[in-house]
């Protein structure tokens, strides 16, 4: 039988990740925005509470608790629901650490995952996706051939979170001479000979995260940098574990625009009452609220079964592209509700939206 009901441990971290994204998060959202550029100071608050380091084994240095893709979706929706791209930024580093836990050899632990036990955020990043108008993360253009005790990777990626900072990319690739092109991972190194980072790239929303393109020029790196051994079965439940992430985050922003525009609703007063009090804003925002808890419950679902070790595709699969579909549909009504203070910048649901529209595209950018 499923069961949704977080433990102990599950809620306290929720209600400390809650009480961060509204406290410190929601209130540094337009300033990140509008400069571009996440504040340090919640950089390092945020790294201080430990999201990252959690999972990793304490022989290298972390905390050693189990991983799980339920507890990671609680906390994507909470750092969300304070600003997607502050949220982005400061759970970048997981995109190293949580793949290197679940599926890399002892040599690859021991050299990868004491770098992010420091008392100082560490910037960490995945290379997915492709400029590309075809690319599919299930057949990446960028290749990797084996030649003789290393793997040497050529392609071109973009959307690189961290990119400008990052010494550790996991790069996603298909198999050279493999008809069905099946992707692998890999560790790539920032110093790695014929690996180059582009410049910042200029999005319609995340304005706040950092992305790049990456170049990969014949770059060589050891066996042990391969994940899983090159087993379908490790990048596929990687890929689920991104779309139980993407698809929690998007829940995040979907319930901040709802709860912005259900409040604003309430406060607004046209002809004697309160706006939400009309028929038309009220059912819009009873839909909205049952959209997002069925948003919530498909990625929850996924998570479970991710933590139980079963096939999620399908439900990850499910559960990524109805919540990005949602996230849109959720913040667009929001912006309506607002009526013509939803444009402008003096209200966040405009920034809510730019972030939303880009669920649709984003692949690999957070993991659960």
């Amino acid at each position: 039988m499923i069961n949704f009901e977080l433990d102990e441990e599950q809620k306290l971290i929720r209600d400390t990740v809650i009480g961060f994204a509204q406290d410190e998060i929601r209130p540094h959202a337009r300033e990140a925005d509008e400069h571009g550029a996440v504040p340090a100071s919640i950089v390092q608050q945020g790294w201080d509470l430990g999201l990252v380091q959690s999972i990793i084994p304490e022989e290298y240095g972390g905390y050693g608790s189990q991983h799980s893709a339920l507890t990671g979706a609680v906390v994507a929706e909470e750092l969300a629901y304070g600003d997607l791209a502050i949220a982005m930024h400061l759970l970048a580093p997981r995109l190293i650490t949580v793949p290197v836990v679940e599926f890399g050899s002892p040599e690859l632990q021991r050299a990868v995952l004491p770098r992010f036990c420091t008392p100082e955020f560490q910037a960490g990043s995945a290379a997915i996706m492709e400029p590309r108008f075809d690319f599919d993360a299930a057949a990446p253009a960028t290749t990797v051939r084996a030649d003789g005790d290393d793997y040497v990777i050529s392609g071109e990626k973009c959307y690189v979170p961290l990119g400008s900072d990052a010494q550790l990319f996991l790069v996603l690739a298909s198999a050279n001479g493999d008809a069905a092109r099946r992707p692998q991972a890999l560790i790539v190194p920032r110093d790695t000979p014929g690996l180059t980072v582009g410049g910042r790239e200029q999005n319609m929303g995340l304005k706040a995260l950092d992305t790049t393109g990456l170049g990969l020029d014949v770059c060589r790196v050891p066996r042990e940098n391969l994940l899983g051994g090159g087993k379908p079965e490790a990048v596929a439940r990687l890929a689920n574990l991104w779309r139980v992430a993407l698809g929690a985050m998007a829940v995040g922003v979907a319930r901040a625009a709802y709860d912005y525009a259900r409040d604003y609703a309430k406060d607004r007063r046209a002809f004697g009452q309160a706006i939400a009090q009309k028929q038309a804003i009220a059912f819009m925002l009873a839909e909205m609220a049952m959209e997002v808890d069925a948003m919530r419950l498909l990625v929850w679902e996924a998570a479970w079964k991710l933590d139980r070790h079963e096939d999620a595709t399908r439900e990850a699969f499910l559960a990524k592209r109805y919540a990005s579909d949602m996230a849109l549909k959720i913040t667009d009504n929001a912006v309506q509700v607002l009526g013509g203070h939803g444009y402008i910048r003096d209200h966040l649901v405009e920034l809510f939206l730019r972030n939303a529209r880009g669920f649709a595209t984003f692949e690999g950018l957070a993991i659960a």
